[in-house]
């Protein structure tokens, strides 16, 4: 809203300062710096009021250390980081950038899904929560609308013809505007003339139907990945700090991914793919970050408040809308290699249970505990231990991941 007044101050007015809302630079700083002040002091009076209202965690006895002091820590905690991600965007984006209504209607549809599960578990005693086959049609009614709006809405093109660009005496000259067209190509990691196009997918498809087919493949990929990744976000939010402290890593990697694919200067510098518009998705990003700082204020190890599945789906949907967006979807099993392996403990640990049952009679186990952050927890490592080691491996994922840029 403010970019908005303060362009028309700038254009009808000559309001001096008023020009530096045009800067994404400037709106994002800004985003983050408020982001931060509401986690923060207004994040105190959320979780007193959760506290009053007696929001707090039921603790299912696993026979994990310190387990029990957790009881009664308030939940719902994600409205924080909804709240003060929001706000801030409201404020200072471009509300009228198809990508940021996309990431404002993930940000809501997601934290209904999860604000639901977690007011079945709490005021209706129920501990399952909402059940899994709903959570599903909510993930996927979401990747239904994020594909379709990506696929058909005008303004989502990609760069096909760079046209050239010349930097000399400090001065920048673009000779040839870049040619966008509607595409879904995206961006294979780690190879040279790293463009795939999911179109070639369906490319036995007859000409009649093979848009048809190639949408099709596009919104299942799409549902895929917002299920999986808000899954795993879901997964890994199991000891204090942990889920928000690795999402946070992972943001702000995608940050710079939208910032320098939404530039026509740097990408045509990194020779990576140009997305016109997804640079306004940087000014959502820092708000998220520091939304995401901010709350990890209360929930570092002893944790204040618990963000429940209002935060965790809702941090999930994003990263996956993010990635999505910025055509680095295909990047996310080395960015979010965290949320990746807290799934596949789970998945191998059932499966691999389930068969030793029917085989042997009596079920197995790979891990001493499932997801993977138990499991060192049962090995008798102090919960703080486990989440800095998993921050610094997630930094490192992020580094290999920005190093993609060139490493190719």
């Amino acid at each position: 809203m403010l970019y908005y007044l303060f362009n028309f101050l700038d254009k009808h007015w000559n309001m001096p300062g008023a020009g530096v809302f045009q800067y994404i630079t400037f709106r994002s700083g800004m985003a983050v710096i408020l982001s931060l002040l509401i986690s923060t002091v207004f994040g105190k009076r959320i979780i007193n009021f959760l506290r009053r209202q007696q929001i707090g965690e039921t603790v299912r006895e696993l026979g994990l250390e310190g387990q029990s002091q957790k009881a009664g820590t308030p939940t719902m905690g994600g409205l924080i980081i909804i709240f003060s991600t929001l706000i801030p965007v409201l404020l200072f984006a471009k509300l009228d950038n198809i990508y940021i209504m996309l990431l404002i209607v993930t940000t809501l549809w997601m934290g209904a899904i999860g604000f639901l599960d977690d007011y079945i578990k709490i005021f209706k005693k129920d501990k399952e929560g909402l059940k899994g086959k709903f959570k599903v049609v909510g993930q996927v009614v979401l990747g239904i609308f994020v594909g379709y709006i990506l696929y058909f809405h005008p303004a989502v093109t990609v760069r096909t013809d760079t046209g050239r660009v010349d930097i000399f005496n400090q001065t920048t000259v673009i000779s040839a505007p870049p040619v966008e067209e509607k595409s879904t190509a995206t961006t294979i990691p780690f190879f040279k003339n790293n463009e795939f196009d999911y179109a070639e997918l369906v490319s036995f498809v007859g000409d009649d139907y093979k848009n048809l087919a190639a949408c099709i493949v596009f919104i299942f990929i799409v549902i895929f990945i917002i299920t999986a990744v808000s899954n795993g976000a879901n997964l890994t939010d199991g000891i204090d700090g942990l889920a928000a402290g690795t999402s946070a890593i992972a943001v702000l990697t995608l940050g710079i991914f939208a910032f320098v694919s939404g530039n026509i200067i740097f990408s045509n510098y990194l020779n990576i793919m140009y997305i016109p518009n997804s640079g306004e998705m940087t000014v959502y990003i820092a708000a998220f970050v520091g939304s995401l700082i901010g709350f990890l204020w209360y929930n570092t190890y002893p944790a204040s408040v618990f963000m429940g599945d209002t935060g965790s789906l809702t941090i999930g949907g994003i990263i996956a809308v993010l990635a999505i967006a910025v055509r680095k979807e295909l990047l996310i099993p080395v960015l979010c290699g965290i949320f990746l392996a807290e799934n596949f403990s789970v998945v191998l640990q059932v499966t691999y249970f389930k068969y030793t049952k029917k085989k042997l009679g009596e079920g197995k186990r790979i891990f001493l505990m499932a997801p993977l952050h138990h499991h060192y927890q049962k090995k008798g490592y102090h919960e703080s231990k486990i989440v800095a080691r998993f921050w610094i491996v997630a930094i490192l994922l992020a580094i290999f991941s920005l190093v993609s840029l060139k490493l190719r």
